[in-house]
């Protein structure tokens, strides 16, 4: 069975007959088969991929897909798993198999060997693909019943657990088993035909390993078979794969632009925050720089909450348990949340979301009609259990604070509620520089209805709803089928940071499951009591994943209304430091962040410093600055102007903070 994936509208249609390789029809059609527009396997009616040696029972239409595309680059990354598989397995006889699917601009395989892989054998492995690549072996489907499967890998005990997965195969296993029959496939010899290697797999693959232009092994790790602590530990090599040379390129050197901007490397060079041992993975510590971003952001959102209507509220980071099985959250979210602690023969848990404390302080009172829309607001402190293998610095954390809100609705407001929410989410990334945005709607799994809860026609008329709101937008939405909460469809806000990675954000989501289990009402205008309709939405997440985010997005050279430190005054000599204590005084004065560096240092050091430091406005001063009553100003650019009365020169600092301006100062900007 192959798998299926969502049709393109755009593509030319060419046209099978019965008993034709899709490849005769292509080559007859003059499709291109070559570089990265060449098409690597084909999409049939339903939206299945199918390889090229794949020749119809019946007439049909197809459509090519390229190399380049994203169907074709998974594709083209999948075959290159499987050349990695056999490189490993030619040279490290005995070595066991996982799984090996495509992810984002990449692959990766799993294996488990006598020992783990050193960088040497990563080199040795990526020469040997070469030489198979180059040798061209053709890449074979082949069907085959369960027990045969089991006769043929009776040495790979990972590969036999899966054979006893298949429907219920996790999507990344799925490249493997899946619902219906097993296949293989066989890399064949080019020449004799022989098989030199072959894996469960469902494919498609490509028609040839010379069909791999560009791939790159890019390092090795420890996983865990399935995911799961329980299971072998088993070492996995990640690569990447591209349609040319060229493309491979471009993604090392965005992969090194996004190292310079990390924020985990970044946030110790400006001294925001840190992950101390002694507290404990995932669980961050913001330092007095740090805090100014966290603070600035915070003060930020809690304005735009009010002027949007919301109010502010507090709750606790501790509840009994069974709060949360009234909200659900209890089987379903269960390995999302921290073990119970045992107090007074009761049993209580760090809270994962606060939206079960809000419907207490809806609940807390009887509710009118005319109270609707109800907006609840806080800066709630959550815990999330999150795998140690998958924390990463601020943007995935155990501990964090969430803009959390909940708007409560009558059905017939929700509509306006959502859209009224969706501009606000949108308005805050514009303010703060991150306009490259798009929408995604995640729906149920209807394959899976066991994970959640509620009818079909209640999730019908939510998903309508959240549709409805993020096509009136005008932007681009993206469907995500599965990708709902438990309780309720949701749509997310993606931002593309400065170098075109996207980031969730802000998420906004219909719940027509809480409001029932908490048995929350309002008294209708006719007197009867209803059940108000619930609205999750986040804007920033987390605060610790936005700034995390703003940290790459900016590389650390925040706008200056955000910067940690604004300004920097630098003397020329020490009698210049009094000077510019009384400069600095006066931005006090006009709430803006300014230090003056008094160290030892020569001036051109000091320069160097604050542009390491990343700040915005340095204001320099000698003896003939002073004697004026000026300054002289350098940017983050190494621009400069000279001679800025001192009046002047503050006026061009506040005024910059005051508009919010999202760029860096330059001379330029001021001439």
């Amino acid at each position: 069975m192959t798998a299926s994936v969502r049709p393109s509208v755009t593509a030319a249609r060419i046209p099978v007959a019965a008993g034709t390789t899709a490849l005769d029809a292509l080559r007859g059609a003059g499709v291109e088969l070559t570089g990265p527009g060449g098409a690597v396997v084909v999409r049939d009616a339903d939206g299945a991929l199918r390889d090229l040696a794949w020749a119809p029972e019946s007439d049909i239409e197809v459509e090519p897909v390229a190399a380049q595309s994203p169907d074709g680059l998974a594709v083209l990354r999948h075959s290159a798993a499987h050349v990695m598989a056999q490189a490993v397995q030619d040279l490290f006889p005995g070595t066991l198999l996982g799984i090996g699917p495509p992810i984002e601009d990449g692959f990766y395989y799993d294996f488990l060997p006598d020992r783990p892989f050193t960088p040497e054998d990563l080199d040795a492995i990526e020469k040997k693909m070469a030489q198979l690549i180059k040798a061209g072996q053709r890449f074979a489907r082949r069907d085959i019943s369960d027990d045969a499967a089991r006769d043929e890998l009776a040495g790979e005990r990972f590969k036999l657990e899966l054979i006893g997965l298949k429907s219920t195969a996790t999507d990344e296993e799925a490249t493997e088993v899946g619902a219906g029959g097993l296949t293989m496939y066989d890399n064949l010899n080019a020449k004799s035909g022989e098989r030199e290697w072959t894996d469960l797999c469902r494919g498609p693959h490509l028609p040839t390993t010379r069909m791999i232009p560009a791939v790159k092994l890019m390092r090795s790790a420890a996983a865990y078979w399935r995911g799961s602590e329980k299971n072998p530990q088993l070492q996995r090599i990640y690569g990447t794969a591209w349609a040319s040379r060229d493309d491979l390129k471009a993604h090392l050197q965005r992969l090194e632009e996004a190292q310079r901007r990390d924020h985990r490397k970044l946030g110790a060079e400006l001294d925001l925050f840190s992950f101390p041992d002694e507290i404990g993975s995932g669980l961050a510590v913001f330092h007095p720089k740090g805090g100014v971003l966290k603070r600035e952001m915070e003060d930020y959102v809690r304005r735009r909450h009010i002027e949007e209507g919301f109010e502010y509220v507090g709750t606790p980071h501790i509840s009994k348990e069974g709060l949360f099985h009234t909200s659900g959250h209890l089987p379903y979210y269960a390995d999302g949340m921290f073990p119970p602690m045992h107090v007074e023969g009761g049993e209580y848990r760090l809270k994962a979301m606060n939206c079960p404390m809000h419907n207490l302080i809806y609940k807390a009172r009887g509710r009118s009609y005319r109270e609707l829309p109800l907006r609840l607001f806080e800066f709630g402190g959550v815990y999330r259990y999150e795998k140690s293998g998958v924390v990463h610095g601020l943007t995935r954390v155990r501990g964090m604070t969430q803009d959390d809100s909940h708007s409560y609705v009558t059905p017939e407001q929700a509509p306006d509620e959502i859209a009224h929410l969706l501009r606000f989410c949108l308005s805050l990334f514009d303010d703060f520089g991150m306009s490259d945005y798009y929408l995604e709607l995640s729906t149920r799994d209807d394959t899976h209805p066991d994970k959640f809860i509620g009818s079909d026609e209640e999730w019908a008329a939510a998903t309508a709803v959240l549709e409805q709101v993020a096509v009136d937008t005008g932007l681009e939405l993206v469907p995500d089928p599965g990708g709902a909460a438990y309780y309720g469809p949701k749509i997310s806000v993606q931002a593309r940071d400065a170098i075109g990675r996207t980031w969730q954000l802000s998420t906004i989501q219909y719940d027509f499951n809480q409001p029932r289990g908490f048995e929350l009402e309002y008294q209708a205008e006719d007197g009867t009591r209803k059940q108000p309709v619930m609205i999750h939405s986040a804007k920033f997440g987390s605060i610790e994943r936005f700034i995390g985010v703003l940290t790459e997005h900016y590389a650390g050279a925040f706008p200056t209304w955000l910067s940690p430190v604004q300004v920097v005054g630098i003397p020329v000599t020490d009698d210049q430091v009094a000077y510019l204590h009384g400069v600095a005084e006066q931005l006090r004065e006009r709430g803006i962040r300014v230090e003056v560096d008094e160290s030892d240092d020569r001036m051109q050091k000091k320069i160097r410093t604050a542009q390491r430091q990343k700040v915005p406005f340095m204001v320099i001063a000698g003896a003939t600055d002073a004697d004026a009553g000026a300054v002289s100003f350098r940017y983050r650019d190494g621009s400069q102007r000279n001679g800025i009365t001192v009046d002047e020169a503050i006026e061009e600092i506040v005024s910059t903070v005051a508009r919010r301006f999202n760029g860096s100062p330059t001379a330029e900007m001021f001439a």
